[in-house]
């Protein structure tokens, strides 16, 4: 079987893992904003922080590495075996010392236990990278698909029932847990590799030399994704950081689901590739078409039915949400216009360009929320958004300079999503405005979304014939063919 082939079942399967388990993740959280407070959620988005912090640090981008290079060597996996997991020991010992400090910062003494018990989930991570890596690798995102939907369920099951019996924020801290160590249980029933004792310091700096630039990238990331809930947690306290979280979560669910799929298989696909320029190029068109023709409508929808969705899904005493989803809404377009653009840089060998843009994305957030915060989370939200368009010019002229993309093919592929998000809106503005207060906020969301998926099957009908033999083509692939290692 061709790469290509491999690279179609690795998206089908790769949309079963991150839709299936988004999907659960998203059943259970509706079921917990109903049990729990928003300073339940704002408590444990704080401690979370601190551990998004610290896990920056821990990978140190050997997952990437071995799945970039063109040849590894058993002592590239034992080495990073090793590596992380003696990593993960420390960052849990260093996290459970430094949890007292970090709630004396956020003045929230209830921060204590809850960061000492999420450090754990280092060891489940450091246990885990190198097998998942080695997936990755070989495609064989039909075993990770597995390990992820157990892993979220039973997580899932013991949060909710935690919740409705009544601990509070420790659901969420044994939500985390259970799926944690059950996704290393499952992870190394179906992974064949197994660690030897070989550590080397020449194969530990091969994966180094790659790996330092994703270490800095993910902590960039993390000052991109997390600035805002620093500045609010810090500022605003933990309730209104609570509402901002809800509606950020929402929106990065989506934009998880909506592109991670392809981007799942982007890296290792475009890694093979990096030596035919003109097959990679046309790889990266396609998979921000795909994306685009699912994300733009999806998240223009969200923007436009957020009121009835926030209180249908979460309950009226989330209504603070509101605005800050429908700002939010529009970064998720854009993110889902670039979300490839790392793993096309990555794959050609060159983490440094993504590093610059990335440091050039965090300042901006840095400062940007730094200046808003004080007008509340509306205002942190719009900041996001603003900041967000004004450095896209610069992020695409850095994909075209170094992958040579056509300009014009590029924005062809945005020309059917955009035609059908506009005519969406438009179906949905009109219907909005014969049946507000006249329908429930039940029955009109379930008018509007099925209204709007209508009215955008049939524009792809016209404008797009071709998608529906394609995504027959990707099931029968999905199931039917098994990929080659």
């Amino acid at each position: 079987m061709n790469l290509r082939q491999n690279a179609v079942i690795g998206v089908f399967w790769s949309g079963i893992q991150l839709w299936g388990g988004r999907v659960i993740s998203f059943v259970v959280f509706a079921f917990l904003s109903r049990l729990l407070t928003p300073e339940d959620f704002g408590l444990v988005a704080m401690a979370s922080l601190f551990l998004a912090i610290v896990q920056t640090f821990q990978d140190q981008g050997f997952g990437d590495a071995i799945v970039q290079r063109d040849e590894i060597q058993p002592e590239h996996l034992d080495t990073a075996f090793w590596t992380n997991l003696l990593i993960s020991g420390i960052l849990t010992l260093l996290s459970i010392a430094a949890s007292s400090m970090i709630a004396g910062l956020f003045h929230q003494s209830e921060l204590t236990p809850i960061i000492q018990w999420l450090s754990l989930i280092f060891v489940f991570t450091g246990l885990s990278s190198t097998q998942q890596a080695i997936l990755r690798r070989q495609l064989a995102f039909k075993k990770l698909a597995g390990r992820s939907l157990i892993a979220t369920l039973a997580g899932g099951v013991i949060g909710v029932a935690l919740a409705y019996l009544g601990y509070g924020v420790w659901s969420l801290v044994a939500q985390s847990l259970v799926s944690g160590g059950i996704g290393v249980i499952v992870l190394w029933s179906v992974s064949r590799w197994r660690p030897g004792f070989r550590y080397s310091r020449k194969h530990f700096k091969d994966l180094f030399l790659f790996g330092i630039n994703i270490i800095v990238i993910d902590f960039l990331n993390f000052l991109n994704r997390h600035t805002d809930d620093l500045l609010i947690g810090y500022f605003l306290g933990p309730t209104m950081l609570g509402y901002y979280t809800v509606a950020y979560r929402l929106l990065r669910m989506m934009t998880e689901l909506l592109t991670s799929v392809i981007n799942a298989v982007a890296l290792p696909t475009f890694s093979r590739l990096q030596k035919e320029p003109e097959r990679l190029r046309r790889a990266f068109y396609q998979a921000v078409h795909y994306t685009s023709l699912i994300s733009f409508p999806a998240f223009i929808g969200v923007a436009i039915v957020a009121p009835e969705l926030i209180v249908t899904l979460f309950g009226p005493q989330w209504m603070l949400s509101i605005p800050v989803m429908r700002i939010l809404a529009f970064i998720g377009i854009l993110h889902s216009v670039f979300y490839f653009h790392k793993s096309l840089v990555i794959a050609l060998g060159k983490p440094s360009w993504s590093l610059g843009m990335t440091f050039l994305n965090a300042v901006s957030n840095v400062i940007a929320f730094s200046i808003t915060v004080q007008w509340g989370i509306v205002a942190v939200a719009a900041a996001y958004v603003i900041r967000g368009y004004l450095l896209s010019p610069l992020e695409i002229w850095v994909v075209r300079k170094l992958a040579q993309i056509n300009i014009k093919t590029y924005f062809r592929q945005f020309i059917v999503p955009v035609v059908g998000s506009m005519a969406i809106a438009a179906v949905i503005l009109g219907l909005k405005f014969i049946l507000v207060g006249v329908l429930g906020m039940h029955l009109q969301l379930a008018i509007y979304v099925l209204s709007g998926g209508i009215i955008y099957l049939l524009i792809l009908q016209v404008f797009e014939p071709s998608i529906w033999p394609q995504l027959l083509k990707l099931y029968q692939l999905g199931f039917v063919t098994k990929p080659v290692s």
